[in-house]
């Protein structure tokens, strides 16, 4: 039998530290934040001072430090966890029963009368009809003879919408599928190729239609812009026992290529500066 007790005792004891601790909002809330003080101060912090050290010092957050490892002090006081933080709203409705048994139907206030506008056309024409042109008599004329737009005329204000047809979509329209088979039998490469053959066979046809102008004729001034001067070549002057000796350098490649560059060079001869005519041209 002490066994049997000392073992329920056991169990007991057991489920009791198997039950979750209840703790109260003072114990998981932390204790609520305060400004620092002078009390609170100790050496080696970054905020210890010398000389009169007031704790009006330490709730200007422009002269507070931060302390290493802390979060910065705002040097505002936070109120306990009794408080409630945001807006109370009383119910003024009566709750749930007020709702189930009355419904406030909300009232339509009274709308002003709207005042009509000024029709300054009609009264400008009246005042001109009337002989009062002067803007003293304009405005005597419009205190006397106040015009004012009726509602079924104001159509500047009054503006009715566009008729619409009955059957008519809004929005925007959704875009065409995109043609998979044309892309896979290279369609679109068949019609480029065909566009390209009627572009080509219209330019051969505009060409045999084009009309063949007759022979011109050359004036006077076409032949002397065609006309060349000719150039008297001097022969270069060679010394006697080196006349009959060749070249040794041909940096052309035959001597058809030699014979074309020393007539082009003879045609500019005319235009060229210099001794032997290979400088510039004289023109520009």
């Amino acid at each position: 039998m002490p066994e049997a007790r000392s073992s329920g005792l056991d169990l007991t004891r057991w489920r009791k530290q198997q039950q979750p601790v209840r703790r109260t909002v003072s114990q998981v809330c932390p204790p609520p934040r305060r400004p620092l003080t002078v009390a609170d101060i100790r050496p080696g912090m970054e905020n210890e001072r010398l000389g009169v050290v007031r704790d009006s010092m330490f709730q200007n957050p422009l002269i507070v430090k931060v302390e290493l490892g802390k979060p910065r002090e705002r040097s505002y006081s936070l109120p306990g966890i009794n408080f409630n933080y945001g807006l109370y709203i009383r119910g003024l409705d009566g709750g749930v029963p007020e709702a189930i048994g009355s419904w406030n139907v909300f009232k339509q206030q009274p709308t002003c009368p709207h005042e009509l506008t000024r029709n300054y056309i009609a009264m400008n024409r009246g005042a001109v009809k009337a002989g009062l042109v002067t803007a003293r008599e304009n405005l005597l004329y419009r205190q006397l003879n106040d015009i004012r737009i009726s509602d079924q005329d104001d159509r500047r204000l009054k503006k009715e919408p566009p008729p619409l047809p009955p059957n008519m979509t809004f929005g925007i329209r959704a875009r065409p599928s995109t043609p998979f088979f044309d892309l896979l039998q290279h369609r679109y490469l068949q019609l480029w190729v065909q566009e390209q053959k009627a572009t080509q066979k219209a330019i051969k046809l505009e060409k045999k239609q084009k009309v063949v102008l007759g022979k011109l004729y050359e004036t006077r001034s076409s032949q002397l812009r065609k006309y060349k001067p000719p150039v008297k070549l001097d022969t270069l002057w060679h010394m006697p026992h080196f006349q009959k000796v060749g070249r040794h350098l041909d940096t052309f490649p035959t001597e058809a290529d030699r014979q074309r560059a020393l007539k082009a060079h003879r045609e500019e001869c005319a235009v060229r500066q210099g001794t032997l005519r290979m400088g510039n041209y004289t023109h520009p």
